[in-house]
């Protein structure tokens, strides 16, 4: 595609699913409720339950739809559930899985979610990691890739609802 720099291949992501999941299954998180944050993670969260069950896993999966944008480019600085999950996560582990950590408000909002609903642990998995200043400190237990501080696209991540279905990450070059 025209106008866009890749930065992360289908291949170096598909790679990177294998080892993601490999260190996943070695933590030991028994009873494994997978969280998926909409929209931007669907395609993380698919390569990465596929991967965790070559590993032997058997996770479960859930959707969180959080906002904090209300249909502008610049967060509101508020969090708020658009479409919450169905299952209790009393007791069990839970992995709550975003595509990019920048501000850090979203998963921090979803990990004190979880905690307060008494699940036994949660730990955050991520695709990319930007290096920004953060608003909300967040500990990532597992991490895909560290993002260069571009705007990307790709691989579910979109700009003005396009380019989701890329099978990369990139930044559109102007």
């Amino acid at each position: 595609m025209k106008n866009i720099d890749i930065i992360f291949s289908a291949s170096d992501i598909s790679g990177r699913m294998k080892g993601l999941a490999k260190e996943i299954a070695l933590a030991g998180l028994d009873n494994l409720l997978v969280v998926s944050i909409l929209k931007g993670s669907f395609v993380f969260a698919a390569d990465l339950i596929r991967a965790l069950h070559e590993e032997g896993q058997q996770p479960e999966v859930e959707f969180l739809f959080l906002s904090s944008y209300k249909g502008g480019t610049k967060s509101t600085g508020f969090v708020e559930i658009l479409r919450d999950i169905d299952t209790d996560v009393s007791g069990r582990n839970v992995l709550v899985v975003d595509d990019i950590l920048e501000s850090g408000r979203t998963l921090d909002f979803a990990k004190n979610l979880f905690e307060g609903r008494n699940a036994r642990s949660v730990n955050i998995c991520v695709l990319l990691d930007k290096p920004v200043e953060r608003v909300k400190e967040v500990k990532v237990s597992f991490t895909g890739f560290d993002c260069p501080d571009l705007f990307v696209i790709g691989y579910g991540m979109d700009y003005a609802h396009k380019y989701r279905e890329l099978p990369y990450i990139g930044a559109l070059n102007p």
